[in-house]
C-alpha cells in the first residue's frame, strides 16, 4: 500500500456519486467509444461529447461555488475523468483542460469571472484550457516566461508566444501568466481567444493527442482588463492551487491504467496460455492501479494544504502516476501481440497516450527535479 507523509491511504476516500458516474460511463460507452479511433487518427475534437459530460456535472464537482451542496469533491471530478480516459486519455486530456480553467477561477479573487465565465464552463456551455505549462517550467528554473504584458489604464496589453496550449477553439478561455515589464512581476489572468489581437496558429502533427484542439497562441498587444485578473500578487495564489493542479492531472493516468488492464483482461481470453509468462499480469497491475487510487483519493480529500511537505507527496504520487502508466502501457501492447500493432487497436494508442502522461508538464524529469529541491530544503 502507499503510503504518504501526511498519513496512511487506508483511511476510507469519499463515497463515489454512483448516479452521475453511472450516467457519464453510459454516456462515455454509447457517445464517446464510436468516436475514439478517428480522435486520435483523424483528429476530430470531441466537443460535443465534452459539453455533454459537462452537462451531466463532470466539470463541476471539484468547484464548491458550482455544486449542489457546495462541497469540494475533487476525488469525484478525478474518478470523471478516469472514466473518460480509460476509453480516450485525448478526451480525457481535454477534461483535464476544462477541470483546470474552472479551478483557477474558482481561487481567485475576481467575481467577474466567477459570475460571468464559471458557471458556463462548469456546465460545459463554454470551454477551456490551460497555459500554465511555460510558467510551471519558468517557476522551477528550466526555462523563461515566454508573455510579456505592459500595465495600462483598466488592465494589462500582453504580447508573446506560447508554443501550444490545449483544447481551444475560436471562443474558449485559458489562464496564461505573463511578467509585467519594468517590475518583473508575475500576474495571472483568463484570456478569451475571441479578443481583438490573439491569434489561435496550428502546431505540428503530433504523434497522439492530435484531437486535443492544441494551438500555438500569439499575443499582439492583447488587451486584458483589471476584472479578467486571476491572482496578483501570484505566488500564494499558485501555492494554493497546484496540489489540486497536479491531482487532478492523475485522473489521466489513472484512468489510462485501467484501460490498458481490459486490453490485457480481452487478450488473455484467446492467448492467457502464454500470456502466463509475461513479467507483468492483470492481477498485480489491478492491485497497484487500486492503491494508487486510495492515494489520490486520500490527498484529493484535503487539497488546499499549501505546505511544501503536502505537494511533496502530490508530486510523488504523480510521479508514480506516470511510472506506473508506462508500465501499464508496455503490458497492454505485450499481452496483445501482433493485434495491437494494428493502426486502430487499442494496445498501440494506449501505448503512445502513457508517454503523453509521462511528458506533460510536470514531465518525469520536472517531478524528479522539484521533488529534488523540496526535499533539500
Amino acid at each position: 500500500m502507499l503510503e504518504t507523509n501526511h498519513g496512511s491511504t487506508s483511511a476510507a476516500p469519499m463515497p463515489p456519486a454512483a448516479g452521475s458516474d453511472a450516467a457519464l460511463r453510459d454516456l462515455t460507452a454509447e457517445t464517446l467509444a464510436p468516436l475514439t479511433a478517428s480522435i486520435d487518427r483523424e483528429g476530430v475534437y470531441p466537443e460535443g461529447f465534452l459539453r455533454s459530460a459537462g452537462a451531466l456535472g463532470a466539470f463541476s464537482r471539484h468547484l464548491p461555488s458550482q455544486s449542489p451542496d457546495g462541497g469540494m469533491d475533487l476525488p469525484g471530478a478525478i474518478r470523471a475523468m478516469e472514466t473518460i480516459s480509460a476509453e480516450c486519455m485525448t478526451t480525457g486530456f481535454a477534461a483535464w483542460c476544462q477541470d483546470a480553467c474552472g479551478w483557477y477561477i474558482e481561487h481567485s479573487d475576481s467575481d467577474t469571472l466567477k459570475r460571468e465565465v464559471l458557471p458556463r464552463l462548469a456546465r460545459g456551455e463554454a470551454l477551456g484550457g490551460t497555459a500554465l505549462s511555460n510558467p510551471m517550467k519558468w517557476f522551477a528554473g528550466i526555462e523563461d516566461l515566454k508573455l510579456l504584458a505592459d500595465r495600462v489604464q483598466g488592465g494589462y496589453v500582453i504580447n508573446g508566444r506560447l508554443p501550444w496550449v490545449s483544447n481551444l477553439g475560436p471562443d474558449h478561455y485559458f489562464g496564461a501568466i505573463f511578467k509585467v515589464r519594468g517590475s518583473d512581476r508575475p500576474v495571472m489572468a483568463l484570456i478569451n481567444c475571441a479578443d481583438p489581437g490573439f491569434e489561435l496558429t496550428q502546431c505540428p502533427a503530433f504523434t497522439a493527442l492530435e484531437g486535443s484542439r492544441t494551438y500555438g497562441c500569439h499575443f499582439d498587444q492583447v488587451f486584458v482588463p483589471d476584472e479578467h485578473v486571476l491572482a496578483d500578487p501570484l505566488p500564494e495564489y499558485i501555492q494554493r492551487i497546484r496540489p489540486g493542479f497536479v491531482l487532478l492531472q492523475m485522473g489521466m493516468g489513472l484512468g489510462l491504467i485501467e484501460g490498458c488492464i481490459n486490453v490485457m483482461r480481452e487478450a488473455n481470453e484467446t492467448l492467457a496460455h502464454v500470456n502466463c509468462y509475461l513479467d507483468d499480469q492483470v492481477a498485480e497491475l489491478e492491485e497497484g492501479l487500486a492503491d494508487a487510487r486510495q492515494a489520490c483519493y486520500h490527498l484529493a480529500a484535503d487539497p488546499m494544504d499549501s505546505s511544501d511537505g503536502f505537494f511533496s507527496d502530490v508530486l510523488q504520487l504523480r510521479l508514480t502516476g506516470s511510472e506506473m502508466a508506462l508500465k501499464a502501457s508496455q503490458s497492454a501492447m505485450l499481452h496483445a501481440g501482433a493485434r495491437g500493432y494494428l493502426a486502430n487497436a487499442p494496445a498501440q494508442r494506449k501505448l503512445r497516450e502513457s508517454y503523453f502522461v509521462a511528458i506533460v508538464t510536470p514531465a518525469i524529469k520536472h517531478l524528479r527535479k522539484e521533488l529534488a529541491r523540496l526535499h533539500a530544503n
